[in-house]
């Protein structure tokens, strides 16, 4: 393992990386593709003083098919999913939903693990720090109230993966390492809809793969809402999807502190869903784009996703 001075590991094995988290429990954070962490480092929103740098392990940077699931390292870059052929056959949407995240510079830094693990965001949170202190710290940044909605309990920073709501659509597992070895877990119960705390996760804990089941030929529509084309993060992602049995997930991101699910089947009508939708999505006015609009744009989505389903 190779140490700086300032505590910037980088250890070689998934074992390596989890004694040094234990080694420095208090006060670190793993990093791979840094997309996500240090642009937070940069506006003082993660003061870790301890990096410990994952991008190095090679036995979390593969795709292969084990026991009836394709298995995709966590280091695998959002670009070179579609180099690989089971997932342009059977999974699709998920290229598209890497393919809409950021530029296409950052596609080449950034993980698949790290996007189902980027920090929720609200736009009185992810600024600079001076700004945040002039404008008086949140309840994510220690401070006692959320600036949005003068709330002192609750938090509504919004998940903004793209590629998690297309694999928690898909059925998706992560597979999740540390001290006591390894568990499995479906992918929308590591998120715990508290914008503060959004993963269910310990904080030395280790997601190595995620696994997406074969053979149940999904069909899914992908939309995302947001002012550009590239670059900007999400004001709303859908993900439909139908398998050979007739069972439709429909997961949204980008109104709630944790991706908001609606499970059906090819006769459960559209009206549901987007009732159900709009009942658990707890979008606020907290970025660009308002709760209005964006809620409006969850029953036009839904609807359209239906219909390209049928149509398909």
């Amino acid at each position: 393992m190779l140490t700086t001075e300032k505590n910037f590991l980088q250890p070689k094995s998934v074992k390596e990386a989890i004694d040094a988290a234990y080694d420095h429990i208090e006060n670190f954070k793993y990093v791979a593709g840094g997309t996500d962490v240090f642009v937070n480092k940069f506006q003082g929103n993660e003061i870790s003083s301890c990096l410990i740098d994952i991008s190095g392990i090679d036995e979390i940077n593969t795709v292969k098919i084990s026991d009836g699931y394709l298995k995709i390292g966590a280091l695998v870059k959002l670009k070179g999913l579609s180099k690989q052929e089971t997932i342009r056959n059977e999974f699709p949407a998920l290229i598209e939903a890497a393919n809409s995240v950021g530029s296409p510079l950052i596609r080449q830094a950034a993980t698949i693990g790290g996007n189902i693990l980027c920090e929720n965001r609200c736009i009185y949170y992810n600024q600079s720090d001076w700004w945040r202190e002039a404008v008086g710290y949140c309840l994510k940044c220690e401070g006692d109230i959320c600036i949005a909605t003068g709330s002192k309990k609750k938090c509504y920073s919004e998940l903004v993966s793209d590629t998690a709501p297309a694999l928690i659509s898909m059925n998706a597992q992560v597979e999740i390492a540390d001290k006591n070895g390894i568990i499995i877990k479906n992918l929308e119960d590591i998120y715990t809809g508290d914008g503060v705390n959004p993963r269910n996760l310990n904080n030395t804990s280790l997601i190595t793969a995620i696994k997406l089941p074969l053979n149940r030929n999904f069909k899914v529509v992908f939309k995302k809402l947001r002012q550009r084309q590239s670059l900007d993060f999400t004001s709303l992602t859908i993900s439909v999807s139908v398998d050979c049995s007739g069972k439709i997930r429909v997961v949204l991101a980008g109104v709630d502190p944790a991706p908001v699910i609606i499970d059906g089947t090819s006769n459960t009508s559209a009206a549901h869903f987007v009732k159900e939708s709009l009942r658990k999505a707890r979008s606020i006015d907290n970025e660009m784009l308002s709760r209005t609009y964006r809620r409006e744009m969850i029953k036009v989505y839904i609807e359209e996703s239906l219909q390209e389903i049928i149509n398909s």
